[in-house]
């Protein structure tokens, strides 16, 4: 078996910046005005608990694939330790999420460019980021690493800047709102001032924030060294969620009356407005643009390796399994292709297409976890006492944290039926699901052999059987 070192351009530095990039998006910009309102200051402990289930998620993803790396990632052990038609499902619907937060992201676009150029149509900004990331992701994986790395750049140097002027707002008694400090998490309302239903109400939204975090699955398949590169960007993911999801939302909420942040701006506006920064607009304006740059990029980097793992093992078109010096370039032009739905959807119906994209990327995103957390579970039931003790890196408070993280998540399936406006998402969802596995079986790739999983670094003592 060929190593990997000369093959893949990812380093540890790309993987970490790909890791906490990953989670830090529109969701977090823009998105989590709409959870604030619907929890009030409860949703802190919403992000926390959403934190919680993403850490052991994975570390789940990084133990499997520390213990066994493989070209395709999680639709590999999915399908190596849950059944084939597991892993066909597992693919598909991470393409799919891939593909429309892709599609929402574009949309998003072309609304802020809308900020500086007005006249222009929409479709030419969606043009030219597909053009972007596209020659990005065809170039090389270390191109894809590099810019990657500087979209998370821009986007990290934000929050601090925002969580900097926060703190000097506190401080310095900066603040033109009424109330400052930790008496506003309780003094309209109190901590939970919606009630539980509200706080649970905003699990959605905290949820698809946190979206894409799986993408280091992904991304550690293309590492120099994914046994060490693996384990260094998983366990900096909680730290980092607590800092620029967490830290800034509380810093929002104690300079702003949670009642006040309506939406009508991002909650990141009003902290730099409140220090009477006139050109905050613009400036938070690029940063979410390069937000959702970066995550298109991920986005479709993340769907190019799955589908063409998927295509290798004869689950999808034989013309995705083509590359060229490693790269997936037939599966990344044909996704390309497919975003140009973007570009007619934005025509159609501009005013609702990012609303319905994202509901049903909620979906697709918590419905890949759960299929990694089953995975790895399955995955240590066919480990002996001796095997799961010379683990490398394992992961911590199993199964209980893995049994938390799966309720969580099926709670939240359960949240998705009891609100009408993600209960059509719900059920395009299921019936996106129950349409992968007929063609699994109707097309006959149940009965084909099952093949060994695509392994980047294999030795006897990592094989799955």
């Amino acid at each position: 078996m060929a190593s990997q070192s000369g093959r893949a351009g990812l380093s540890t530095r790309h993987l970490n910046f790909i890791a906490l990039g990953s989670a830090i998006g529109t969701g977090l910009f823009y998105g989590s005005a709409g959870a604030i309102q619907a929890a009030g200051p409860s949703v802190l402990l919403v992000y926390l608990l959403g934190g919680a289930v993403v850490y052991f998620l994975l570390r789940a993803l990084g133990e499997m694939s520390v213990r066994h790396p493989v070209r395709g990632s999680f639709a590999e052990y999915t399908r190596a330790y849950l059944g084939g038609a597991a892993g066909y499902l597992t693919g598909w619907m991470f393409a799919f999420e891939m593909v429309i937060v892709a599609l929402a992201d574009l949309t998003a676009i072309g609304i802020y460019m809308g900020f500086w150029f007005p006249d222009v149509s929409r479709w030419v900004w969606i043009v030219a980021a597909l053009l972007i990331v596209g020659a990005a992701n065809v170039a090389s994986a270390k191109a894809f690493g590099e810019l990657e790395f500087w979209f998370t750049v821009v986007k990290v140097g934000a929050v601090v800047a925002m969580i900097l002027a926060g703190a000097a707002v506190l401080i310095f008694g900066l603040s033109t709102a009424e109330t400052t400090g930790p008496v506003n998490l309780v003094n309209d309302g109190g901590f939970f001032p919606n009630g539980f239903t509200g706080m649970v109400a905003s699990f959605i939204l905290v949820l698809f924030a946190f979206g894409g975090t799986e993408i280091i699955g992904v991304a550690g398949s293309e590492a120099t060294d994914p046994k060490t590169a693996v384990p260094k960007a998983v366990n900096t993911v909680p730290v980092r969620i607590l800092l620029f999801y967490v830290l800034s939302i509380l810093v929002i909420l104690m300079i702003n009356p949670w009642r006040t942040i309506t939406g009508d701006e991002s909650p990141f506006v009003q902290i730099f407005s409140t220090l009477g920064v006139n050109w905050a607009a613009g400036l938070l304006n690029f940063v979410v643009i390069t937000a959702a740059l970066s995550a298109i990029n991920a986005d479709l980097f993340g769907a190019g390796r799955v589908l063409t793992g998927l295509a290798k093992q004869n689950l999808a078109p034989r013309v995705m399994a083509r590359t060229v010096r490693d790269v997936p370039v037939m599966t990344t032009v044909i996704l390309m292709l497919v975003m140009v739905i973007g570009v007619i959807a934005n025509t159609l119906m501009p005013e609702r297409i990012f609303s319905v994209i994202a509901s049903l990327a909620t979906f697709a995103t918590i419905f890949v976890w759960l299929m990694i957390l089953l995975a790895h579970l399955a995955s240590r039931r066919s480990l002996t006492a001796e095997e799961v003790a010379a683990l490398d890196y394992k992961t911590p408070l199993f199964p209980y944290g893995q049994y938390f993280a799966v309720f969580f998540i099926l709670f939240t399936f359960g949240i998705m039926v009891w609100l009408p406006e993600f209960r059509g998402a719900f059920f395009v969802g299921l019936a996106f699901s129950v349409l992968c596995v007929a063609m699994y079986y109707l097309t006959g790739r149940h009965k084909l052999p099952e093949e060994p999983v695509g392994v980047v670094q294999e030795t006897p003592a990592q094989r799955v059987d």
